[in-house]
């Protein structure tokens, strides 16, 4: 079984936009390539779950979210680091189409998009750890049985300050960069 480090998506390795509906929008952390290759070179997957309820609420479709995700790969292979599976959730309570409006198991805090992608990509969760911005990440990731961080980054600063002690992460940090030190300092190998 592999190890991990799952990823959010939106202020986790881009910016924030609220929904990013265009791709001029779209702007990664100036070090989130770096990052990512960091752990490609360690011996971890990288994958990103990412909540996309954009598309259940009509604001964005599938092919667009793909063009999101391939421009992000771009982007990672130019610095020679790698995305190595995308899975999103499009589901959302007040999705236009009764289909996506739920229930489901893949909106982050459930652990759907990462138990699919144990399955598919033979990963021990146990030995994997999920890094986000929000309190929904941490729980997605403790509900699958990683080890969870909460960046600062993105909605993280508020979330922190919301929750206090309930975010009850295996760390808070400033941003993806600090979380890989941690990960690579914290994990056996």
């Amino acid at each position: 079984m592999r190890r991990a480090v799952f990823l959010d998506r939106d202020g986790t390795i881009n910016e924030e936009r609220g929904y990013l509906d265009r791709l001029d929008r779209l702007e990664l952390y100036p070090y989130a390539v770096d990052a990512v290759r960091l752990l490609n070179r360690a011996g971890f997957l990288t994958v990103v779950v990412t909540n996309q309820g954009g598309i259940g609420r009509g604001i964005i479709d599938e092919p667009f979210l793909e063009q999101v995700h391939s421009v992000i790969d771009q982007r990672m292979t130019a610095g020679h680091a790698r995305i190595d599976r995308f899975y999103y959730c499009p589901h959302h309570p007040d999705a236009v189409t009764v289909e996506l409006r739920g229930p489901c198991t893949c909106r982050k805090p459930l652990p759907g998009m990462i138990e699919r992608a144990c399955r598919e990509l033979s990963i021990d969760p146990t030995r994997s750890y999920m890094v986000g911005d929000r309190i929904i990440d941490v729980r997605c990731g403790q509900a699958a049985g990683a080890r969870s961080i909460l960046l600062r980054s993105g909605h993280g600063a508020r979330d922190e300050e919301l929750h206090g002690a309930d975010v009850a992460a295996d760390a808070i940090l400033n941003n993806l960069m600090e979380a890989v030190g941690w990960i690579l300092r914290n994990s056996p190998h």
